[in-house]
C-alpha cells in the first residue's frame, strides 16, 4: 500500500489555498446545520479538522486514532481496489491537493476539501465507521474488468486536466471523448464496477432519512457548496436505497440527477451484505474463475481444502454443467493457506504459472480431501509409490509421490510428485523436464477474489497510474497576491489591524487583480466592525463586481456569513 502514500508537503499550501479552505469550510458549516446528518458537525471536532486552516495529516491522525483510524496523503485518484483496501484497514485516503479557486463550488478531483472535511466527520459515528470497514474488506476482493482499470487511468487523466489552470480546453474535450468512449464500449458491469456504484452512492453521493427529508451524509455532497445547496431540492430525484444502485453509473463531472436514500446507517450494512452474497468471493465457481481470466489481474482462487492459489488466471477447463476440471495461471504464483503463503510455495518458486486438477477422481466418489490415511493408502495416495491419478473430467496425473501437505483439519491441501506427467485429451499440461509437479488438492472452487490471499507473496501489486499530478504553475505575477493573503491572515489571528497597511492592499488589488474577491471578503471581514467607512468602499466594490454571474453567488454568501 505504501507506494500509493505521498507526503503532505504543508508548507507548499499557499496563503490564498488556506483562505480558500477556510470560505468553503465556514460557508458549509453554516448552510449544512440543518441539512447534514447530526454525526458530521459533532465529528468535524473528533477528527480534528479546523476551519481557519487546511488540516494537517498529523493533527488529524492525532484525533483519529482516539476513535480506531488513520488518515495518509495519495495523489488525486488511486485505483479502487486499493482505496478500499485502505480502507478495510480503517485507514482514509486524502488527496493532498486543493482544488483552484476557479473550481471552488465543485471539482472532478479529489482534493483535501473533498476527503478531509467530507470524508473523515462521519466516522465518527461507530455504525457508519464499521460498514465503511466492511465496505472496505469486501470491496478490495471485488474482480475488476480490463475496461475497468482503462476506465480508471482516463478519469484520472481527465480531473488532472479540469483541475489544472494550464491545460488547454482541447486536451480536456479530448479526455473527456476517451471517458465516454471506454464507458460507451463496457456492456457488462463487472464486480468492482457494481460495487464502485455502490460507493458512490453511499459514501460520496449518499443521503439519510425519509424521502420527504433527508439529510446528507455523502462526503461529495458535504464537500460540495454548489450540490449541498441544490441536492435536496425537488428537481433531483431521490429513491429509496437498494441494490439496485449497484446498476446505476454516474458521470463524476456533472452534478447527479438522482440520489439514493437509506432509512439509517444500518440499512447500508444490509445491502453491502446483499451484495456480497453474489460475489465470487463467496460463491466461487465456474462464473468466478472466468471473472479472474477476464480481469487478467492478480487474483486468488481457494479450493474446498483451503488452498489458495493466487496468480494471473489464464485458463480454466470445464463441462457443459459447468463444473471445474483444472485450473491455471500464467506467471508469478504463490500458494497459501488461511491467507498464509505455504513455506518454500511463494513467486520465485512458482515463477512460471501454477496448473492443477480439481474435483473427484475417475470411479471414486470419496474425493482425496475426504480419504482418511487408509484410503491414500488403499488407492496408492502415499509417499514414494509411482501413481495414476484419473479424475473425473479426464486430467490424469502419473507421477511418483515425494510428499503431501495437510491443513489443521487433517485433509490433504498439495500433493507433489517427480517425474511427473500431466495430461488432459492428448494434450501435455507438465512435464518430467520442469521438475517437481505440485498438485493443489479440492472437489471444486469455494471462492474467486481479487488480489493475493498473502499480502506478502507479491510486492507492490496493482495499477498504479505512470500519470502524475502536475504542481501548478504560479505566474510571477500573480506571487505578490498570496503576500497579500497572508498579511490579512497575520491580522486575524493577532487580532489588531494596520489601516493603512489594508488600504494599500485594496488598491493594488483594484489595480492588479480586478476580479478577486475572496481576499477583499477578507479584508471587508476584517475592518467591518473597525472602519464603518472603509468597510463600505469594500463592500461598494465587492457589489460591483458581484455583478458577474461568476462571482455573484460566492460573493453573496461570503457577504452572508461575515
Amino acid at each position: 500500500m505504501h507506494q500509493y502514500i505521498v507526503d503532505q508537503d504543508y508548507a507548499a499550501y499557499t496563503s490564498q489555498q488556506h483562505a480558500l479552505w477556510r470560505y468553503v469550510m465556514r460557508v458549509q458549516m453554516a448552510a449544512l446545520q440543518n441539512k447534514a446528518h447530526a454525526s458530521y458537525l459533532e465529528g468535524l471536532i473528533k477528527t480534528g479538522i479546523a476551519v481557519d486552516a487546511i488540516p494537517s495529516m498529523e493533527e488529524m491522525n492525532h484525533k483519529l486514532a482516539q476513535i480506531g483510524w488513520a488518515a495518509v496523503a495519495v495523489d488525486g485518484f488511486i485505483p479502487p481496489n486499493a482505496f478500499m483496501e485502505f480502507q478495510a484497514y480503517q485507514v482514509l485516503v486524502i488527496a493532498s491537493d486543493i482544488r483552484t479557486i476557479e473550481h471552488i463550488l465543485y471539482t472532478p478531483a479529489p482534493d483535501i476539501i473533498h476527503e478531509a472535511a467530507g470524508h473523515a466527520p462521519i466516522i465518527a459515528n461507530p455504525e457508519y465507521a464499521e460498514y465503511l470497514r466492511r465496505f472496505g474488506e469486501i470491496g478490495s476482493k471485488a474482480i475488476s474488468s480490463a475496461q475497468d482499470v482503462a476506465l480508471y487511468e482516463a478519469i484520472r487523466a481527465l480531473s488532472i486536466l479540469k483541475e489544472n489552470p494550464d491545460a488547454p480546453q482541447q486536451a480536456i474535450e479530448k479526455a473527456e471523448k476517451e471517458v465516454l468512449r471506454i464507458q460507451d464500449s463496457i456492456t457488462e458491469l463487472s464486480e468492482m464496477a457494481q460495487i464502485r456504484n455502490l460507493h458512490w452512492w453511499t459514501v460520496e453521493y449518499g443521503l439519510i432519512g425519509t424521502l420527504d427529508n433527508p439529510k446528507i451524509y455523502g462526503a461529495g455532497l458535504l464537500s460540495s457548496l454548489g450540490e449541498s445547496m441544490s441536492c435536496l431540492k425537488n428537481d433531483v430525484e431521490k429513491i429509496p436505497y437498494s441494490i439496485a444502485a449497484a446498476q446505476q453509473n454516474f458521470d463524476i463531472t456533472k452534478p447527479q440527477p438522482q440520489l439514493y436514500v437509506t432509512p439509517d446507517f444500518a440499512h447500508l450494512s444490509m445491502v453491502l451484505e446483499e451484495f456480497a452474497n453474489k460475489m465470487a468471493i463467496r460463491k466461487g465457481g465456474l462464473s468466478g474463475v472466468k471473472k479472474l481470466i477476464q480481469s487478467e489481474s492478480l487474483g486468488t482462487v481457494e479450493l474446498s481444502t483451503g488452498i489458495q492459489i493466487s496468480g494471473v488466471f489464464s485458463r480454466v477447463i470445464y463441462d457443459n454443467d459447468g463444473k471445474i476440471w483444472y485450473v491455471q495461471t500464467r506467471g508469478k504464483t504463490a500458494l497459501a493457506s488461511r491467507n498464509k503463503e505455504l513455506i518454500a510455495h511463494g513467486t520465485s518458486y512458482h515463477s512460471d504459472g501454477f496448473g492443477s486438477p480439481v474435483g473427484k477422481l475417475k470411479g471414486i466418489n470419496l474425493a482425496i480431501e475426504d480419504m482418511y490415511p487408509s484410503d491414500l493408502e488403499a488407492y496408492g495416495i502415499y509417499e514414494g509409490k509411482d501413481v495414476v491419478l484419473d479424475f473425473a473430467g479426464g486430467i490424469q496425473v502419473k507421477g511418483t509421490i515425494i510428499t503431501g501437505v495437510r491443513n489443521l483439519q487433517g485433509k490433504i491441501q498439495l500433493i507433489s510428485f517427480r517425474n511427473c506427467t500431466v495430461t488432459y485429451r492428448d494434450e501435455i499440461l507438465f512435464q518430467p523436464e520442469w521438475g517437481v509437479y505440485d498438485m493443489a488438492v479440492g472437489k471444486r472452487v469455494l471462492s474467486a477474489y481479487a488480489g493475493p490471499a498473502d499480502p506478502h507473496s507479491f510486492l507492490n501489486v496493482g495499477n498504479k497510474s505512470p500519470l502524475k499530478t502536475p504542481e501548478k504553475n504560479y505566474l510571477y505575477r500573480t506571487l505578490p497576491l498570496y503576500d497579500y493573503y497572508q498579511a490579512v491572515r497575520n491580522y486575524r489571528e493577532l487580532g489588531t489591524i494596520d489601516i493603512g497597511s489594508l488600504q494599500e492592499i485594496f488598491v493594488q488589488i483594484q489595480a492588479y487583480y480586478p476580479e478577486e474577491w475572496l481576499l477583499l471578503l477578507e479584508l471587508y471581514e476584517l475592518v467591518k466592525d473597525k472602519d464603518s467607512r472603509f468597510a463600505d468602499t469594500i463592500h461598494n466594490y465587492l457589489q460591483s463586481i458581484a455583478s458577474n454571474p461568476v462571482f455573484e453567488k460566492l460573493i453573496r454568501q461570503g457577504l452572508r456569513l461575515i
